[in-house]
């Protein structure tokens, strides 16, 4: 994701210490039950779509953004599928962030999906039952998209 204005006006100030920052993924899904994803230009793994939200921005609203800003694709927020503190991360140049993520159920609209900003070498619909490969947390927020039990993800996989 690209770092936002306001995140690289305090790192100006605070240099590469831990930053607590809200996060939001959008889990997309078509009229067929497909889910969006892009494959990431900065790790080159596939993703949900997402970003950080800016100052005052509700969390569907930078759903929806991040969603049309990287895939081209105009979606609607439907729930909140999970929030969860995640562990933090070191990128390559130092810095220390630590996200809340708000993962929020969105349902696509109109557009097609494409590469649409720096931020994705690759675009694309998939089916539930034959993902690209996607990290276990990734997974998890589409289960969760797809339920209606609310649950949190347990990293250490104990319970």
């Amino acid at each position: 994701m690209a770092t936002p204005d306001f995140i690289r006006d305090l790192r100006a100030s605070v240099g590469h210490q831990l930053l607590w920052l809200p996060g939001v993924a959008a889990v997309v899904f078509d009229g067929e039950g497909r889910v969006l994803l892009n494959r990431r230009s900065d790790t080159r793994r596939w993703s949900l779509i997402g970003g950080i939200p800016e100052p005052g921005e509700q969390p569907a609203a930078c759903a929806v953004r991040e969603v049309f800003e990287e895939t081209a694709v105009r979606c609607v927020a439907e729930r909140i599928v999970l929030v969860q503190a995640l562990e933090p991360i070191t990128y390559p140049n130092g810095d220390v962030c630590q996200y809340m993520d708000i993962t929020v159920r969105c349902r696509a609209v109109g557009g097609d999906a494409r590469v649409n900003d720096d931020e994705s070498l690759e675009v694309g619909w998939f089916d539930v039952d034959a993902l690209p490969e996607l990290n276990e947390f990734g997974k998890f927020r589409i289960k969760q998209a797809l339920a209606d039990a609310p649950t949190w993800f347990d990293p250490t996989g104990t319970g």
